[in-house]
């Protein structure tokens, strides 16, 4: 099944029993942490984003977008037509490698600087169009209208209804055995969530043939 934000928001009402006002005031606050929760266990592609970008002549640093999380992949096209990437090294790395920053040249490495900026080295020699391959935290689905989903309400229902629940059990202060039982409840729906993201999604059976459980 699949919750719009008014459903998942009584489902958790409906599971914990309780429509106290200060619960119902923070169970958007529930299902964001929960979001989260699944952000930070698993890889999705849809926790993947690409930025078209430009890597602008005679700069060391390269501004990360507003929604930047951490980074996949970062390459340009130069005059040639053929996509050079870069390689993510450490900022201390980058800056031995190049360190005059008015030497430019065409960018070989690249570090995330600060919370805002990578650093390149060489120094950009001339404007290249880019493209930034990164993580991201898509928006919640407490953004939204009351009949609104999003992928994970949609097609990860359970691992997002456990971890909501786990977050409302903890603001309850509920007993130990049923939030032990929604965070197991919680790890198995993951599995299969992990299972999607980081096998299924990763590979096709024309290279790596049918998906195979192993035999117990």
């Amino acid at each position: 099944m699949s919750y719009t934000y008014a459903q998942l928001k009584q489902a958790i009402q409906d599971y914990v029993e309780t429509t106290e006002t200060t619960f119902v005031a923070n169970v958007p606050l529930f299902i964001r942490s929960a979001e989260e929760r699944i952000l930070k266990s698993v890889q999705l592609s849809l926790f993947r984003k690409n930025a078209t970008t430009t890597l602008s002549g005679g700069s060391q640093y390269l501004p990360c977008p507003s929604d930047f999380l951490s980074p996949w992949s970062l390459s340009f096209t130069p005059a040639s037509g053929d996509k050079t990437f870069l390689r993510f090294k450490s900022v201390s790395f980058v800056q031995s490698y190049n360190p005059g920053p008015s030497d430019t040249g065409s960018p070989r490495y690249y570090a995330q600087f600060d919370v805002d900026n990578f650093i390149l080295s060489p120094t950009t020699d001339a404007s290249y169009t880019a493209e930034l391959h990164y993580l991201y935290r898509p928006a919640s689905i407490t953004a939204g209208a009351e009949d609104g989903t999003t992928w994970l309400s949609t097609n990860a229902d359970l691992s997002l209804l456990y971890a909501c629940l786990i977050e409302a059990y903890i603001f309850l202060k509920g007993e130990q055995d049923l939030l032990s039982y929604y965070d197991k409840r919680f790890n198995e729906s993951l599995m299969g969530l992990k299972q999607l993201g980081e096998a299924k999604e990763t590979t096709d059976e024309y290279d790596f043939g049918q998906l195979i459980r192993p035999k117990q």
